[in-house]
């Protein structure tokens, strides 16, 4: 019977299903979290062979310990995860210190977690990235924009998220940037790319091979959601394009992804730019963990499917025979708090009510880049799915 421990399983809080499948395939399920066992769900509980809680998985000597007594009850360790950015570098700590098989380690860390080393992991599959500069003083930065010319974009090296992330328009708000930055978290700057967001969402077997493949397209940027505090929209595509399929692969193959779940940002060029002509995709960052939220659900409602059990049984057997069924558009809206809706909540779902898959408040840990209440709901056409997007939106006049 394989060991696989589970970091953080209570959170987000769908990861429960995770556990569970895992559980099904007939995998002790241990559980290393820092919510007191009495707290977890239910579900959570039924699929855990053992939890052991620490003070805070910040701490990584607990942490350490933890998987140590995991090791000397029940053995060999056969796989650690979080599918969680957050927790990245930590996991790959642990696999190295435990000589963990099936993930990261700590020498991969610099080319999945910095936005400068994925760089020349882009270059290698051949795909283009934007023009970067590493932000030190502000001569170099205007030496920069001096030569990529005003927006750029500023974000850390080693960040999750949007957090913390800023388009700077010119030389006074460059100068404030500067000023108000923490001086110990290195930045990175890079030219402003205008495009669409496009995903290649991807599960791999130990061989490098997907077992799953799809994608999303995002309306708003997660920087706007965040620094705007606007709605969130995003839906999962009905059929990923071909040159999606294409370059995510590649991506994969060049970062060396195995037995992962991973989330990679494109950008699709909406006008012809000195990084490449309308239409073509281009780098913004890989992610190495699912997308973020309720994305795996969004997934299984898209295309019929359970990338949860698909997921457990990569972990378990390094295949999956689950089924794909019907495809749809599954899309997603993140409603502000404080808007005036044409709208309710309430009406809103009765409007669309049999496409409608899950309307939930979501936690302040979610909302900020996701908005305050979820919707998600399928449909067979963009017509239809633009439709609700414009009516999920409509704020009164």
């Amino acid at each position: 019977m394989k060991n696989v421990i589970f970091i953080s399983p209570n959170f987000p809080v769908n990861y429960w299903q995770f556990c569970h499948e895992l559980r099904c395939d007939g995998v002790n399920v241990l559980g290393i979290g820092d919510q007191p066992y009495d707290e977890l769900s239910f579900s959570l509980k039924s699929a855990l062979t053992e939890y052991y809680k620490v003070s805070t998985l910040e701490d990584y000597d607990q942490v350490y310990r933890a998987v140590a007594f995991f090791a000397f009850k029940y053995g060999r360790i056969d796989f650690l995860e979080s599918n969680n950015e957050y927790w990245l570098e930590q996991d790959a700590h642990l696999r190295s210190d435990f000589n963990i098989p099936g993930g990261f380690r700590v020498e991969d860390v610099p080319r999945i977690k910095y936005k400068s080393g994925m760089k020349e992991y882009y270059r290698r599959a051949g795909v283009p990235t934007a023009r970067f500069h590493m932000v030190g003083d502000a001569e170099g930065c205007r030496a920069f924009i001096k030569e990529v010319g005003f927006p750029v974009i500023v974000k850390p090296d080693n960040g999750v998220g949007a957090t913390a992330t800023y388009k700077l328009e010119n030389d006074e708000q460059l100068s404030a940037f500067l000023a108000e930055r923490d001086g110990h978290i290195p930045y990175i700057m890079e030219e402003f790319i205008t495009g669409q967001i496009n995903s290649y969402d991807a599960i791999f077997d130990s061989r490098g091979e997907p077992l799953f493949e799809t994608g999303n397209i995002t309306g708003i940027s997660i920087m706007d959601i965040v620094n705007n505090h606007d709605n969130s929209i995003y839906h999962i595509l009905k059929e990923l394009p071909e040159d999606t399929r294409a370059l995510g692969r590649a991506t994969a193959k060049s970062f060396g992804v195995k037995s992962r779940f991973v989330h990679f940002e494109f950008f699709r060029l909406t006008k012809d730019q000195p990084i490449g002509k309308k239409g073509q995709l281009v780098a913004l960052e890989v992610n190495m963990r699912p997308s973020g939220g309720y994305t795996p659900d969004m997934i299984n409602f898209a295309h019929s499917t359970n990338v949860y059990k698909i997921w457990a049984d990569m972990v378990a057997f390094d295949r999956s025979d689950m089924p794909v069924g019907e495809h749809h558009y599954c899309a997603c809206v993140g409603r502000r708090d404080g808007k005036k809706f044409r709208y309710s909540d309430e009406e809103l779902y009765e409007r669309y009510a049999k496409e409608m898959r899950m309307m939930q408040r979501l936690s302040p840990a979610l909302a900020d880049a996701m908005g305050n209440m979820l919707f998600l709901a399928v449909f067979d056409t963009q017509k239809e799915l633009e439709a609700f997007y414009r009516d999920a939106q409509l704020e009164c006049v």
